[in-house]
């Protein structure tokens, strides 16, 4: 539910809450690439380099915010809002909530099912994918 609600909250109010603080869509871009970057090697390497200082926020973060409802998320609801309407925006958006939600849900039977070589492995694959998405985006952004 907190994913779903960032994402409607920044596609409808993204742009303004951007240029109030001066941010431009690349730099909000960027510094969520650097962020997914960290969580990235993270885990590759099988380090923590984040601390959780509050236990009540481990669903909101790094969960909710930047993993399901993340820089390029957003990004990606802010130039959509150009092209396509609105209630198909939000549709789309309760479709992939509740895609995840069951794919978080059952998250305890793919555990069993692969067990902890298996999860290992793809912590690591998935961390390479997070990394080269970290970077498209960073580099979109840059232009390297």
């Amino acid at each position: 539910m907190v994913s779903f609600g960032i994402m409607v909250v920044f596609l409808f109010l993204g742009n303004y809450i951007l240029d109030i603080i001066g941010i431009q869509i690349g730099d909000f871009a960027i510094a969520g690439s650097i962020l997914l970057f960290i969580i990235a090697f993270e885990m590759i390497l099988g380090i923590k380099i984040s601390k959780d200082e509050m236990s009540n926020t481990a669903s909101v973060v790094p969960l909710a915010f930047p993993l399901i409802a993340g820089t390029g998320t957003l990004s990606t609801l802010l130039s959509i809002r150009a092209e396509y309407n609105i209630v198909s925006i939000i549709i789309a958006i309760i479709i992939n909530v509740v895609v995840v939600y069951f794919v978080l849900k059952h998250l305890n039977l793919l555990e069993k099912f692969l067990g902890a070589g298996g999860i290992a492995i793809l912590k690591k694959v998935f961390g390479i994918v997070l990394l080269a998405l970290a970077i498209k985006l960073f580099r979109k952004y840059t232009g390297l």
